[in-house]
């Protein structure tokens, strides 16, 4: 989606100050690139490593093959490039690297939507129809919620993200009574596409979320019951850090 030109805005893309920009350039690790064209790159280009207004590392699990996405265009000229291909991730993708990467090839077609940014009321976000014929499909689902609170019971107001730290720990716990590891149970939930969720967030103070696993992905009974878990091999285990 294009911005109309002549209209007054803020480049986002831009850093905020000089002497941010200076800084960045000093510091920037920009591949080939060098002198002008490293310095100019280094202080106005836009860091796709995090998610944000354009786009960048928003590692969403549902953007598979026939997605349209609808990204909002800040300057004139502006370039596109994709990557980061997960052959299976959960939502979060909590371990930080902890997806199946992937190597591959995508085939884009673009399109630009003169003005659409106004006419949508899109200024700071995408806007995706996921693609659904090769998302995961599951039936059933064993859901772990976990609510804005600590481990050391401090109460924080409506943190979301607390609520889902905690719905994926009580989630790990779960699993190490069938054996794993908690550190395998960790890298399972970055991995596997477990769904998660933002169940509550009005209902003052504690904010509310889950985590959903699909129970198919295991090939033994993971739910509750009369005879306890099931007990595995959990092989040769996760690797540990010496500290």
């Amino acid at each position: 989606m294009e911005r109309p030109r002549g209209r007054a805005h803020r480049d986002r893309s831009r850093p905020r100050a000089a002497a941010r920009a200076a800084a960045r350039a000093n510091d920037a690790i920009l591949g080939t690139l060098t002198g002008d064209a490293f310095t100019a790159a280094a202080a106005e280009a836009a860091r796709t490593a995090p998610p944000r207004e354009n786009g960048g590392n928003q590692d969403i699990k549902n953007l598979t093959r026939g997605t349209r996405v609808f990204y909002p265009v800040f300057v004139d000229g502006a370039n596109l490039s994709v990557g980061d291909l997960h052959f299976s991730q959960g939502d979060g993708e909590i371990t930080f690297c902890g997806a199946i990467e992937m190597g591959g090839f995508i085939d884009l077609h673009v399109d630009i939507i003169s003005g659409g940014m106004e006419t949508y009321g899109v200024s700071e976000n995408a806007i995706f129809l996921p693609g659904g014929d090769v998302g995961p499909r599951y039936e059933q689902f064993l859901a772990f919620s976990g609510t804005s609170v600590t481990l050391d019971d401090e109460q924080r107001y409506l943190d979301s993200h607390l609520a889902y730290q905690r719905a994926c720990l009580h989630a790990i716990d779960y699993l190490t009574k069938f054996g794993y590891s908690p550190e395998q149970a960790y890298l399972l939930l970055g991995a596997a596409p477990i769904e998660g969720r933002l169940s509550g967030v009005v209902d003052i103070p504690n904010s509310c979320a889950t985590v959903y696993i699909p129970t198919s992905i295991f090939d033994f009974d993971v739910t509750p019951g009369k005879d306890g878990p099931t007990r595995i091999d959990p092989g040769q285990g996760a690797p540990r850090a010496s500290r």
